[in-house]
């Protein structure tokens, strides 16, 4: 899929985070926010191997609206996945702490997951 072992390091680790997700959704108990927390990963892990593969270095942040802004230099079709990158950041460090217990539910968690599928499966086919 990427040519650099760089970016291919990051797709791996962003299909393991999918790999958490598809195995959380089979379990008894769901730890909906880490679900969500896992969503987010596998998004910004994906942009972050794209960034590479298009020799980019990326920034060091959990923002994903702004590592996208940097992926739209290399592929201006990638604008149309803003609004879920923006829904998708909140969760990088937020939905790690049990004060923030509206990220703990099934519907918020299935909406992260939808849009990280988007964003890391539109990365994919561009990567291959």
């Amino acid at each position: 899929m990427s040519k650099t072992p760089e970016a291919k390091d990051w797709t791996r680790s962003a299909e393991n985070d999918r790999l958490v997700i598809r195995n959380e959704l089979l379990a008894e108990e769901k730890p909906w926010s880490m679900i969500a927390f896992h969503a987010q990963q596998a998004a910004e892990k994906y942009l972050k191997a794209f960034l590479i593969r298009n020799g980019e270095r990326p920034l060091r942040t959990h923002d994903l609206g702004g590592l996208l802004k940097i992926c739209t230099r290399f592929d201006d079709g990638l604008a149309g996945f803003a609004e879920d990158c923006d829904a998708l950041t909140e969760f990088a460090v937020d939905a790690r702490y049990e004060d923030f217990i509206e990220y703990n539910s099934e519907p918020v968690a299935r909406r992260a997951i939808a849009a990280s599928d988007r964003i890391c499966n539109a990365l994919r086919e561009r990567m291959l």
